[in-house]
């Protein structure tokens, strides 16, 4: 014959909600209810609430009454003490898993020139600080088009005012001639501009830039029709640091040529655009964290690789 079994039923009790464990831990450190409402920002009557829904789940008493006031039992004393750890724990991995930590694609657009001769020369800086960040660079030739959808932020030379689109300038650009200390080498003084008349012009698209710093230098604008025209700016780098001639050059963007001796700037005289390099973004990306990143490092980083108007004079 069995005899009968008996077997103790565990009640199976919710998990007290993160807002009730911050209430008891708050009531604990706090040694009252009423000084726990106004930490919390909430009324005492809500903070009574909570407790009693927590004795409900957990099965002991939180809080006696002692005369007019209500104190805290030594059981969910101990609770709250082990509570107070768990919760900075809490806090404590949830501020490393979330330290600003950007990941996600950025489409950006340049000039052929500019990503060329400066953006892929730094843009690793912006991934080291950035590793969860994918990178798409879209190189253009038409220096101020902006009309691709799929890219987050443009950066152009020059813009046309366009509706739902901020433009702010990045770079003032300045205009100057650059040779290779080779090409320099073949001519015995380069202080008069006149030696120009000797010389190999390289020029972008037409002789405009030429013109120009010819005529701020007093010399007829004439004089720069001649030499080779080059549809890429690329192409136009490459031919100044083989030695092929001289080229009204953007000293920003060759200035680590500049810097580390690969080519000279002989003369002083430079042409200061009313244009230079501007940021252009759609209004609905300028929220985009992205995109927001990406200004403020290209912004500094643009500034920190400035080089003084007469380095490599």
């Amino acid at each position: 014959m069995l005899r009968g079994r008996f077997y103790r039923r565990t009640a199976i009790k919710r998990f007290p909600s993160i807002q009730a464990l911050r209430v008891l831990e708050s009531v604990e450190r706090n040694g009252a209810l009423w000084r726990a409402a106004s930490e919390l920002n909430v009324t005492r009557s809500a903070i009574s609430h909570q407790l009693r829904l927590m004795e409900r789940d957990l099965g002991f008493k939180l809080v006696e009454r002692s005369g007019n006031r209500s104190e805290i039992t030594a059981r969910a004393r101990a609770y709250a003490e082990d509570v107070r750890r768990a919760l900075n724990i809490i806090a404590r991995s949830t501020a490393r898993v979330s330290q600003d930590r950007l990941s996600g694609r950025l489409a950006v657009s340049a000039p052929s020139g500019f990503a060329a001769a400066w953006l892929c020369l730094n843009i690793g800086d912006f991934l080291t600080a950035n590793p969860e960040v994918v990178l798409d660079i879209i190189s253009s030739h038409q220096l101020g088009n902006i009309s691709n959808p799929d890219i987050d932020t443009f950066i152009t030379f020059g813009h046309e005012p366009r509706a739902h689109v901020a433009a702010e300038l990045l770079l003032a650009v300045e205009f100057t001639p650059l040779c290779s200390p080779a090409y320099l080498s073949r001519f015995k003084s380069f202080n008069d501009p006149k030696i120009l008349n000797s010389a190999t012009l390289l020029h972008m698209h037409d002789f405009t830039d030429w013109e120009n710093w010819m005529q701020l230098s007093g010399l007829p604008k004439e004089n720069a029709h001649r030499g080779v025209c080059y549809s890429d700016m690329n192409i136009v780098h490459a031919a100044v640091l083989a030695g092929e001639g001289i080229a009204i050059c953007d000293t920003v963007l060759w200035a680590s040529d500049l810097r580390e001796g690969r080519l000279m700037r002989p003369f002083s005289q430079s042409l200061h655009s009313d244009t230079g390099y501007f940021l252009c973004t759609p209004e609905e990306n300028l929220e985009n964290p992205l995109v927001i990143e990406f200004h403020n490092w290209l912004k500094t980083r643009l500034e920190v690789s400035r080089i003084a108007p007469n380095e490599g004079a």
